[in-house]
Order: C-alpha cells, then sequence, then structure tokens
C-alpha cells in the first residue's frame, strides 16, 4: 500500500488495483484527491481492472461524489476497466437519492460487503 494523498481530513492510498478514500471529504480537498487518483489512473496499462474504495468515507457528501465521478470518467478515457465501486452507506444513500446508482459499475455498500 502507498498514500497517494495526506491532507488531515482525508488520505488517499493505493494498493495493487484499488484507491481507497479514508475521511470527510468537502470541496476544499476533493480537487487534491481528484488529481492524485488521475496521476494513479495513468500509470494504468489500457484494458487493466481497477477498484475504487469509498467506504472510509464518514459522511454524507457530494464533494466525494464528484471525485468518484471525475476517477469514471478518466478510467473511461484511459481505457482502464473499474470493476468495482465500493461505497460508505452514507454515500450509497445519496447516489441513489441522486439517481446516480445507475452510473455505477457494482456499486455497493459498505453494510452489503461485509
Amino acid at each position: 500500500m502507498s498514500v497517494l494523498l495526506e491532507d488531515g481530513a482525508n488520505r488517499l492510498e493505493a494498493a495493487d488495483d484499488t484507491l481507497t478514500v479514508v475521511g470527510s471529504v468537502d470541496f476544499e480537498g476533493a480537487a487534491a484527491l481528484a488529481e492524485a487518483g488521475r496521476h494513479w489512473l495513468e500509470g494504468r496499462g489500457r484494458g487493466e481492472r481497477v477498484a475504487f474504495d469509498l467506504q472510509g468515507v464518514d459522511r454524507v457528501s457530494s464533494a466525494a461524489i464528484s471525485v468518484l465521478l471525475e476517477w469514471l470518467r478518466q478510467a473511461r478515457q484511459a481505457s482502464v476497466e473499474v470493476v468495482d465501486v465500493r461505497l460508505s452507506a452514507p454515500l450509497a444513500s445519496l447516489t441513489e437519492v441522486a439517481e446516480l446508482d445507475s452510473l455505477l459499475p457494482a456499486a455497493s455498500p459498505a453494510a452489503a460487503s461485509v
């Protein structure tokens, strides 16, 4: 595992094929998270399979959803396949209310993955 970003409120880690976010993602830290994830995605090869784990995001945050959607866009552009998206229960609820859950491949709330 390597730490790609740690800014006090957020931590972004990469291990093998998974990006993991922990913290309280807000709009102050969202751009830095998106950028660090973009750099990681650029290091993946075409056709590589990756996952995004946001189970550690501890509050409902449209900023976290924005970062996730940006990573999905970047992965698609780089021909990287996102095979799993794991969300905390608050984020899963937000994506469902906003009707974004259908855009997320294999989106699964933290409660369902236990």
